[in-house]
């Protein structure tokens, strides 16, 4: 395959993108690249004035970039219906990104529904708010939903028998989970819309410093992230390049996971990845969205999109 960046983007005049955590780390370089290409997009998160600030950004880079914000908390399933409604009732959405997500929390805790908190963010609120937001997909003649995941999706302890970690939890556990779980949900998705236009992709973005690291503490955190950040992470705009491409590469199918074709997979082109062991399997493709429908109390209709 060729080398791709972001300056192979083609044309997106005419497009909406929504991406949920667009207001820093890989979800605004996202919003930067689509922006300068002609894209009018959506940003999505839990705080208005960052909203502000990171729309702010975007006109500053492309003085002619049409932003709108969103305010979503993904955790809060009252709040996920609430932006999920008043973008399905009127909207088009033709690049959906289900980009936020919380990483390394040290204790167990859950969300405002009772949900542990790192699934309960990282896929079921994603799950929930695709499902209420659907109507607003299925307007799009060609849309494509990119679900980031992370190369923590490969890892044993990823699991999702005990999705709730109510047996056992550990922190880097939970997110594995979370990021397993993207997969699986993005696999059964394609299944479930391989009969219509949509096409939905999973990537792992490889290893990049973001606002994500924010979430770990204790000594050890702290010794270790600085050091990881020298050695091993890339910058954010460069892990935003596998999601850039899934969302606009018309050599992408519905179905792959992509990710950095660079040495360990930390950076470089963005290529189809290797899928986490398991992940294709269409029992736990079934089980998933059948346990994520019963965890919200959202069913996830593709043919009407979730009552609102």
């Amino acid at each position: 395959m060729n080398h791709w960046t972001p300056d192979d983007i083609p044309d997106l005049s005419g497009r909406t993108a929504l991406i949920t955590g667009g207001n820093s780390g890989i979800g605004l370089e996202t919003a930067r690249a689509l922006a300068r290409h002609g894209a009018r997009v959506i940003l999505a998160g839990r705080s208005q004035t960052k909203l502000d600030q990171a729309a702010q950004a975007v006109r500053t880079a492309t003085a002619e970039a049409r932003t709108d914000t969103l305010l979503l908390d993904l955790s809060d399933l009252s709040s996920v219906r609430d932006a999920a409604t008043r973008i399905a009732e009127t909207e088009t959405v033709d690049l959906l990104f289900n980009n936020a997500g919380v990483m390394n929390l040290p204790e167990r805790r859950t969300t405002h529904d009772g949900l542990e908190m790192t699934v309960g963010t990282n896929h079921l609120g994603h799950f929930a708010f695709d499902a209420l937001l659907w109507p607003a997909v299925r307007r799009s003649s060609a849309p494509r939903v990119v679900t980031v995941s992370a190369i923590a999706a490969r890892w044993p302890m990823g699991g999702l028998d005990d999705l709730m970690s109510e047996k056992s939890y550990r922190a880097m556990g939970a997110y594995a989970k979370s990021k397993r779980a993207n997969v699986v949900y993005t696999l059964e998705l394609a299944r479930r819309t391989a009969s219509s236009p949509v096409e939905a992709l999973v990537v792992h973005p490889g290893s990049a410093m973001t606002g994500l690291q924010q979430h770990g503490n204790g000594a050890l955190s702290r010794m270790i992230t600085p050091i990881a950040a020298r050695l091993l992470m890339g910058s954010a705009e460069g892990a935003a390049w596998p999601s850039l491409y899934a969302a606009t590469s018309p050599y992408v199918r519905s179905g792959q996971f992509i990710g950095p074709a660079g040495r360990d997979q930390t950076s470089g082109t963005p290529r189809p990845a290797k899928l986490p062991a398991g992940a294709h399997d269409l029992a736990a493709g079934k089980r998933l969205w059948a346990e994520s429908e019963r965890l919200t109390g959202v069913p996830f209709d593709l043919e009407a999109g979730a009552a609102l």
